[in-house]
C-alpha cells in the first residue's frame, strides 16, 4: 500500500461530522498516520480510517472488511475487549474497501505477551460466531506476494518458496490438534493489543479464522526463536495462557508454514524497499541452511 495513494483515497472518504469527527472536506495531510502494511491506518479525530489495497488487484478484500466489521460487533456482544467498529458497513472509495473505527485512548503502557494470552484465551474459549469464518490461509498469499516481487528476487528463491508452500500446507492438513479447534485470531502478536485505561484489547481483526487454535500460538514460538523476544517474555504468555504450543508435535509444521509465508511476505516489498530486499535474503538463506536461530528483523 503507497502512502500517497492511501492518503488520495481518504481525501476522496467523507467522514462524519458531529462532536469530537473531523469533517469530511478537511485535507488527507493533517491526517495521521498510524501503520502502513496490508492497509494504511490513519487517525481523524476521534476515527480511525482503514483504507484497503485496490480491489481491482485483489477483489475478496472488500468481503474481508465486512467480516472484520462482523468480527468487532461479534467479539463486544461476547465480552471480549475489541476494537470497535464506527459503521456498521464497508465502504469502496475510488475502487478501495474503507472501514470507520472508533479510535481507542492513548495507550498507557506497551503490551506484553501476558496480556496477549489473556485476550487468546478469551477468544478461544468462544463457540463458533453465527457467520461464517474463513480457514486461517497462512499459505494463501504466498503465491501473490512473489508475484508482486517479481524479477526483483532469484527466482530460484521463488520456486523454493512454492515448494515449502505446498509441502508445508500438505502437511498441515494431516495434523491432529491438541485444542478444540474454533475461532482465532490469526495474527497473535503484542503489536495487536492496545492497553489503555481500562485495560488490554485486541486490535487489527482481519485475520480471523476458524482452524486450529495452535495456530495463535506458534506465532509467539516464532517470535522467541527468531525475532528476538527473551525467553522470561515467552514464559509469562505459556503461563498465563496455560500451555506451551512447543510440545505438541505439530508445532514445527506450523511453525515451518508461518516462516514460509513471512519470507513471501516480505519479499513484495523487495522492488521499492533495499531493506526489504537483504531482509528476504537473510530469512530464504537461514531456511535453506536449516538454521532455525537465525535472528529475524521485524519488517
Amino acid at each position: 500500500m503507497d502512502e500517497a495513494r492511501a492518503r488520495a483515497v481518504l481525501d476522496a472518504t467523507e467522514l462524519p461530522h458531529g462532536p469530537g469527527h473531523v469533517r469530511g472536506d478537511r485535507p488527507a495531510s493533517d491526517a495521521e498516520l498510524l501503520a502502513l502494511g496490508e492497509n494504511a491506518v490513519f487517525g481523524v479525530g476521534d476515527l480511525v480510517v482503514k483504507v484497503g489495497r485496490s480491489l481491482a488487484e485483489a477483489p475478496e478484500l472488500l468481503a474481508r472488511a465486512e467480516r472484520e466489521l462482523a468480527v468487532a460487533d461479534w467479539l463486544a456482544e461476547s465480552g471480549v475487549p475489541a476494537v470497535r467498529a464506527a459503521e456498521p458497513k464497508a465502504r469502496t472509495v475510488d475502487g478501495h474497501p474503507v472501514t470507520l473505527w472508533r479510535r481507542l485512548p492513548d495507550a498507557v503502557r506497551p503490551a506484553g505477551p501476558a496480556d496477549l494470552a489473556e485476550l487468546l484465551r478469551l477468544v478461544h474459549a468462544l463457540p463458533a460466531p453465527p457467520f461464517e469464518l474463513p480457514r486461517r490461509e497462512l499459505l494463501g498469499g504466498v503465491e501473490r506476494w512473489l508475484r508482486i516481487a517479481g524479477d526483483t528476487i532469484d527466482p530460484a528463491d521463488a520456486g523454493y518458496l512454492r515448494e515449502r508452500r505446498d509441502g508445508f500446507a500438505a502437511a498441515a492438513a494431516a495434523l491432529t490438534p491438541h485444542l478444540t479447534p474454533g475461532p482465532i485470531h490469526g495474527d497473535a502478536l503484542p503489536r495487536n493489543v492496545h492497553v489503555g485505561p481500562d485495560g488490554p484489547v485486541l486490535v487489527d481483526l482481519e485475520t480471523f479464522s476458524t482452524d486450529l487454535r495452535e495456530h495463535d500460538l506458534v506465532v509467539m514460538a516464532l517470535s522467541r526463536d527468531r525475532y528476538g523476544m527473551p525467553p522470561e517474555a515467552y514464559d509469562n504468555f505459556t503461563a498465563a495462557y496455560g500451555w506451551d504450543v512447543r510440545d505438541w508435535s505439530g508445532c514445527a509444521v506450523l511453525r515451518g508454514a508461518r516462516e514460509t509465508a513471512s519470507c513471501a511476505w516480505v519479499a513484495q516489498h523487495a522492488p521499492t524497499n533495499p531493506k526489504a530486499l537483504a531482509e528476504f535474503r537473510r530469512r530464504v538463506a537461514s531456511l535453506r541452511d536449516g538454521d532455525p536461530e537465525v535472528r529475524w528483523h521485524p519488517f
